[in-house]
């Protein structure tokens, strides 16, 4: 056996390599040289020594087995990067990919040999996976025998075209996941009939137009993540949120966040609190001269609008009748992957950088979110895109994920410190939001709390403890798939499951309850429907125009002018 495959260190020695590599890694000051940045504090890496040898024999029998499998055949490869035929009919590719998935099998295992703390092992496995999914082959023109037998069959036209794709994308500041040409916001997303009825420096409130002859007398006001434009609950017609609640004889309305800008570079958490949430609250109701109205928050949205509520429970009043929280994180316990971002220094950091003025771009949020799947949200359109030059597919939700907003610094800092680093939203009076101590134990109000099973930014645990936290009258229910497409399952298209109990048990854990729901074929929407519908009152004739004369009159049509504004 070679002492080395294309400059992969093998056998025994492999593991003393990778080993010497964590050593660095520990040894770096991760911070120095940028002034003002604390530097990370790094555990130590250990390894069982008996964990290590086995890693060290197994990794000797595969690589002997595969060099030994080499001589007489390609080794098959069921990695879908390496599917294509090409890379069967190049024995050098083959072999160079075979050896590329043996020593990401194997330094995955060392990461989860690591002895430590769980964040230590959290982030060493993330490290792992960042670094193994870059290195791929098929990243790169010169091993991957894919795209190089597309340049010969295009005569290379497809290089060419990678060329344009790549300076395309260099322009536009970001890799293109969809052929975004096709979409255009307000044209063929984001098409649902209303108008602008307010609006100030943080949003603008859009009313719908109903549907019905007759809409119930709550109206229904939804509140969108701000890290995110409010159109992903508006693609198309048949899969919009937004249409579906219409449709249900539910009197709309959505708040559409600002694009900031350096105006708003000095916008707090509070602000946001006080003149966006609570104040889309009020205006709702003096629009519709409803006493009570019904809410929606999804993701941070629902982060934002359940404080709002603890705000209002702390001034005396209850303005919603009922809250509807999707994928949301009350209780920050279990953040997933993300928490391996988060801790003192990190935040301390941010707070330095940002915490007094400032903006945290929207492309750098975008890739912070795309790289918690690398090999699904980045490589795998580099090497579409640039090595073999096609254009994919048009695809609405992929063309709302690029289109990315910005975040005021003061805003998101508070955000890391309070939520994802200390949890302090669910402890009693320990921190104030616009001048009132917050407890979420007076956010007494019937509660639609739903999870999606597979969520890689709002673990279905995450989802869950918002039922350990909000005293109200509560139903729980969990989607299949992951933070969007579970959320986004209109009936009509009859796919996924979703999962139920019946029996108003709320177990502590998520697994608890899982084990005694039971799973319905199709979409979750129909069951939400009838939950808000016993919660919308009765029904009164649909409004002939926008807002009420005189002093909320129609403004732009929807989907209003907020949402068009680039990052």
């Amino acid at each position: 056996m070679p002492p080395s495959m294309f400059g992969v260190p093998m056998g025994q020695g492999f593991a003393e390599t990778w080993m010497k590599a964590f050593q660095q890694f520990q040894n770096m000051d991760l911070g120095a040289g940028a002034p003002g940045v604390p530097p990370l504090d790094v555990p130590r890496i250990s390894f069982a020594p008996g964990k290590l040898l086995q890693l060290q024999q197994d990794y000797v029998q595969q690589a002997t087995d595969l060099w030994n499998q080499s001589l007489q055949a390609n080794p098959p490869l069921k990695d879908r990067r390496f599917k294509d035929e090409a890379w069967a009919q190049n024995p050098l590719a083959s072999f160079s990919a075979a050896v590329y998935l043996l020593n990401a099998r194997t330094l995955m295992a060392m990461a989860e040999a690591v002895e430590g703390d769980a964040k230590t092992r959290s982030r060493v496995r993330f490290a792992v996976e960042q670094w193994m999914a870059a290195a791929a082959p098929s990243n790169y023109l010169a091993f991957n025998a894919e795209a190089q037998q597309k340049a010969i069959d295009t005569h290379g036209a497809s290089l060419a075209k990678g060329l344009a794709n790549m300076l395309q994308d260099m322009k536009q500041g970001h890799v293109s996941m969809t052929d975004e040409s096709v979409f255009e916001v307000g044209k063929n997303v984001a098409t649902t009939e209303g108008a602008v009825v307010f609006e100030n420096e943080y949003f603008q409130l859009i009313e719908y137009k109903p549907l019905t002859a007759k809409v119930h007398e709550r109206p229904f006001l939804l509140v969108p993540p701000c890290i995110n434009k409010f159109y992903i609950l508006d693609l198309q017609p048949e899969n919009s949120v937004i249409r579906y609640a219409v449709s249900q004889g539910h009197r709309t309305f959505v708040v559409s966040w600002r694009n900031p800008d350096a105006s708003m570079d000095k916008k707090t958490w509070d602000d946001y609190i006080e003149h966006a949430a609570i104040e889309a609250i009020h205006r709702v109701q003096d629009i519709t001269g409803a006493k009570q109205i019904n809410g929606l928050g999804f993701c941070v949205g629902g982060t934002i609008l359940t404080t709002a509520l603890a705000v209002l429970a702390a001034r005396g009043e209850k303005p919603v009748a009922s809250l509807t929280l999707l994928t949301t994180l009350i209780d920050f316990s279990d953040t997933g992957i993300l928490d391996v971002f988060i801790d003192e220094n990190m935040v301390k950091y941010r707070e330095m950088q940002m915490g007094q003025g400032g903006m945290l771009k929207g492309q750098d949020l975008a890739s912070t979110f795309s790289f918690l799947r690398p090999n699904d949200l980045v490589w795998n359109y580099v090497v579409g895109n640039y090595l073999k030059g096609e254009t994919p597919p048009p695809f609405d939700l992929l063309y709302w994920n690029s289109d990315s907003t910005n975040l005021p610094g003061p805003f998101y800092a508070w955000y890391l410190r309070h939520t994802y680093l200390e949890n302090n939203l669910v402890k009693p009076g320990k921190v104030k939001v616009c001048g009132e101590k917050i407890d979420l134990r007076k956010v007494d109000i019937p509660t639609y709390v739903y999870g999606s099973r597979e969520d890689h930014i709002v673990p279905i645990g995450g989802a869950y403890a918002s039922t350990q936290v909000l005293p109200g009258k509560k139903r729980f229910m969990m989607g299949a798939s992951g933070h969007i497409a579970g959320v986004i399952n209109p009936p009509a298209a009859k796919k996924r499951s979703h999962w139920v109990r019946n029996d108003g048990k709320f177990p502590k854990s998520v697994d608890e309850w899982i084990a005694g729901a039971t799973e319905t074929p199709g979409s979750w929407w129909e069951d939400w429907a009838a939950w808000l519908k016993g919660h919308a009152g009765k029904q009164v004739a649909a409004p002939k125009g926008y807002g009420r004369a005189p002093d909320y009159q129609a403004g732009d049509p929807a989907p209003g002018r907020y949402v068009k504004v680039k990052a």
